[in-house]
C-alpha cells in the first residue's frame, strides 16, 4: 500500500548551483550529497514540510539521469511513494498489468529500498515506490 509522497525527485546538471537556488527558493538547506553508485548520481535532499525534494545529477554518462538531461533538460524526473512492503507492491502492481522497470527493488540514496514503475503504465509519468530498510 502507498503510505505517503517521499520526494519530488528534480534531475540538475550542477547538483551544488542547483541546491544553492533551491535553498533559497523553499527557505531550507539541503542534505550533504551522496552518491548511489547503482543508479550513478549524487543527490541531495531538502525538507520541505510533509515531503522532500530531491536533487540528480548524474555522475556518469550512461546515467539514467543523464539521458533523462539530453532528452528533456533540467526537471521533474520522479515522484517517490513510500509503500509498506515494496515486494508485496511490486508483485501488485506487476498482476495489475503495470510495466515495472525494475522488478526487484534496488539500494537507493539514504538506504531505501527502491523500484520504477514504466511511465507508458503511468500516463508519462516516472514513479519511484522507496521502502525503509528494516534495522536488523
Amino acid at each position: 500500500m502507498f503510505t505517503r509522497l517521499n520526494h519530488i525527485g528534480i534531475a540538475v546538471k550542477n547538483l551544488d548551483e542547483a541546491s544553492k537556488k533551491f535553498s533559497v527558493v523553499f527557505n531550507k538547506d539541503f542534505s550533504h550529497a551522496e552518491i548511489v553508485e547503482e543508479q550513478k548520481v549524487k543527490v541531495c535532499f531538502a525538507e520541505t514540510g510533509n515531503m522532500r525534494v530531491e536533487l540528480l545529477e548524474p555522475i556518469a554518462n550512461d546515467s539514467p539521469i543523464s539521458k533523462f538531461l539530453e532528452k528533456r533538460g533540467e526537471g521533474i524526473h520522479h515522484l517517490s511513494y513510500e509503500v509498506d512492503d515494496i515486494e508485496k507492491e511490486l508483485q501488485r502492481l506487476k498482476e495489475s498489468g503495470i510495466q515495472l522497470i525494475d522488478e526487484k527493488p534496488k539500494v537507493g540514496a539514504e538506504g531505501f529500498l527502491v523500484a520504477f514503475l514504466h511511465p507508458n503504465s503511468t500516463n508519462g509519468v516516472l514513479i519511484e515506490i522507496s521502502q525503509k530498510m528494516k534495522s536488523s
